[in-house]
């Protein structure tokens, strides 16, 4: 049980008021980790035996969302030696040791805590190296862990050869084969399920490999049958228009990455029959791809190859981003955390990138990191905001983030479910940090 409190006077980020700001408000949060009362100081009373927290001149909006995270690596640059097709199978071979096994819990657990402590509230997994991420989620829903919310779906699923195989992908060619591996996510556990349709930046071999499609429309819909019938969300690494056509026809629920859309994308995405709720939604994840293009190769380590793609999928994504934003499709915002140069305490940094290059304005961000990420994965009901009966997911900061994205490097306060975290420390990078912050300007 926590204690009741109350920020008092505070200034909350807000899309209902006229320059997004709600100034004076008190918030009182319950015993019970949810939020009871919310208004102006003057209309809001504060119980007596409510522990008072002083919001004067400080900015508190919900706590961040993140629906593309991997827990296996913290975000720097892994040798192209790790990362070539000479070591793949031996890589996967480690990592699906015993002992790999456990080093994966660990890092999972330290990098969730990162994500947590930098203002991360609820996230979603997309791909890990086996369960460990559902065994953190249970555990932080059974009150055993602090954590934030979660949900994890354990491997992707992927083709022979395809991306993030064979290290965080179970394998299937044939529409059986991936109904199969599906049934084993669900059986493990899993709260969402991720299908690699196309290839990828970092492992592509050729110029084109990252958009070109992989798995079939027909494996993708049988994982999505299987998904749905469980109340799963399918999210769906795509990054060219045939792959992202393929995976919408499919059934998918959100497009990871995207591309720019021509008129039957955009259909798909606003009326999807086969998806679980009828509508998909994007999530692109500029914060992957940007450094590889704006960022010395000397520095990134990454290959030719590997910089060619990134090219395209930057300028498909931020195209499918303006497409989106113009057509009223849902944008929700992801970073593809353990990603070279993405760590699990920049999610703040993406905010800034879609305001920057995906003319998003910053209420326009921030909402899609809280409330519209809450409804693409089902929250709505639970956070993404600061209203009464809503869990105290949230984050207090000094300065006003709609003024200077800055403002979320050092959060005052961290509050999960009700639980406060003061001046929340994280472990951070400065070279890497350096280089975005140069990226940034």
């Amino acid at each position: 049980m926590n204690d009741s409190f109350a920020i008092c006077n505070v200034n909350i980020i807000s899309e209902d008021a006229q320059d997004g700001l709600l100034r004076g408000y008190n918030v009182v949060v319950g015993t019970n980790g949810t939020i009871t009362a919310v208004g102006p100081k003057q209309h809001t009373v504060v119980p007596q035996n409510c522990h008072r927290l002083d919001g004067s001149g400080k900015y508190l909006l919900p706590g961040l969302i993140n629906a593309h995270v991997h827990l296996f690596s913290e975000g720097k640059p892994l040798p192209e030696l790790l990362t070539g097709p000479t070591f793949q199978r031996a890589v996967s071979s480690v990592l699906h040791s015993p002992i790999g096994t456990l080093l994966s819990k660990h890092r999972a657990k330290l990098n969730a805590r990162t994500l947590l402590l930098s203002g991360v509230t609820t996230f979603r997994t997309v791909g890990d190296v086996g369960y460990e991420a559902v065994a953190l989620q249970q555990q932080i829903d059974k009150g055993k862990e602090l954590g934030s919310r979660m949900l994890a779906s354990g491997p992707l699923l992927a083709i022979t050869g395809g991306h993030g195989s064979p290290q965080i992908a179970l394998i299937g060619d044939s529409p059986s084969q991936n109904r199969k591996n599906a049934r084993i996510n669900i059986m493990h556990g899993v709260t969402a399920i991720k299908i690699a349709a196309t290839g990828g930046v970092t492992d592509a071999r050729r110029i084109g490999d990252a958009g070109r499609p992989q798995m079939s429309e027909e494996e993708m819909a049988a994982i999505c049958v299987e998904a749905h019938h469980a109340g799963l969300l399918v999210a769906a690494h795509a990054q060219s228009p045939l792959g992202v056509t393929m995976a919408l026809r499919a059934g998918v629920d959100t497009i990871e990455h995207g591309c720019a859309m021509n008129d039957e994308i955009v259909d798909l995405f606003q009326n999807n029959p086969l998806s679980l709720r009828g509508w998909s939604a994007l999530i692109p994840t500029l914060s992957a791809a940007l450094p590889l293009v704006k960022i010395s190769q000397d520095i990134t380590g990454v290959s030719d190859i590997v910089v060619a793609n990134a090219h395209i999928a930057v300028d498909e994504m931020v195209q499918g981003i303006h497409d989106a934003r113009a057509n009223g499709i849902s944008i929700g915002m992801g970073t593809d955390t353990a990603m070279t140069f993405v760590t699990q305490y920049n999610t703040w940094r993406e905010l800034a990138l879609l305001n920057r290059f995906g003319g998003l304005s910053p209420i326009e961000a921030i909402h899609a990191a809280t409330q519209e990420n809450a409804k693409i994965l089902g929250f709505e009901q639970v956070t993404g905001k600061i209203e009464k009966g809503f869990s105290a997911d949230m984050l207090l900061l000094e300065d006003n983030p709609l003024q200077s994205w800055n403002s979320f490097k050092h959060p005052e306060l961290v509050i999960a479910r009700g639980k406060v975290l003061m001046n929340p420390h994280v472990t951070r990078f400065s070279d890497i940090d350096q280089q975005l912050d140069n990226m940034q300007q």
